[in-house]
């Protein structure tokens, strides 16, 4: 059983429309796919996590300061997901490897973040090293990786498959200007040390992340890492 590590980002969980509804189709479609393979998700803290963040720094927080509050929007959205899937534990795990020592055939495991400093793209390909896994599906705001911003550029292009080392000349570029990027840097270099491939997809198609978990085409980027 091929085992898969899903990283989808807070923005999709939560962005304030439907988000009950999406969160248990998507809870209904995790329950189908494990029946097939080995997953863990890992969550991220969307709009509710830069609130409290921004808040916490008009506060005169640093940046360890609202780092803390943004982890703790991570999982409170790992638990929503895991009471979406029918068992909403007191606490979620913190610790990448304690998530992959977990993670078993037909058993879903749900996290946030761990510590400051640490994106929950990079959580995902920690777990994603320790378990082994044979990809990383992260599902994003954006369908694919582009030539730029198709959200500002029209001309933007989609690259439906690179190397792991140009998504790394990009990660890398995009993280010196600044603390957005399409995927974190240390979870690239993760995901290349452990061979263990990327796809960047739209996380509300469902279709599409199902298609993903899979291993079947998609119309996001495919990264290999092999």
């Amino acid at each position: 059983m091929e085992k898969v590590v899903v990283s989808i980002g807070g923005s999709i969980l939560v962005p304030g429309e439907n988000d009950a509804e999406f969160i248990g189709k998507l809870a209904e479609m995790l329950k189908e796919v494990s029946k097939e393979v080995q997953l863990a998700i890992v969550c991220g803290g969307g709009k509710t996590a830069r609130y409290y963040a921004g808040i916490a720094k008009e506060l005169g927080g640093d940046t360890y300061e609202q780092d803390i509050l943004g982890i703790a929007a991570t999982r409170m959205n790992a638990q929503l997901l895991s009471l979406a899937l029918g068992d909403m534990p007191d606490t979620v795990s913190a610790d990448a490897e304690e998530t992959a020592r977990l993670s078993a055939p037909g058993k879903i495991v749900v996290m946030g973040g761990t510590v400051p400093g640490h994106t929950t793209d990079a959580v995902s390909a920690m777990v994603a090293a320790s378990m082994k896994a044979d990809r990383i599906v992260n599902g994003t705001a954006v369908d694919a990786v582009y030539t730029a911003d198709p959200r500002k550029n029209a001309f933007a292009k989609k690259i439906p498959s690179m190397t792991i080392d140009e998504l790394g000349d990009i990660v890398y570029k995009e993280h010196g200007a600044s603390k957005s990027s399409v995927f974190d840097p240390l979870g690239v270099k993760l995901a290349k040390e452990n061979k263990i491939d990327i796809l960047i997809i739209d996380g509300r198609n469902l279709d599409e992340l199902k298609n993903a978990i899979l291993g079947k085409k998609i119309n996001g980027t495919f990264v290999n890492s092999h």
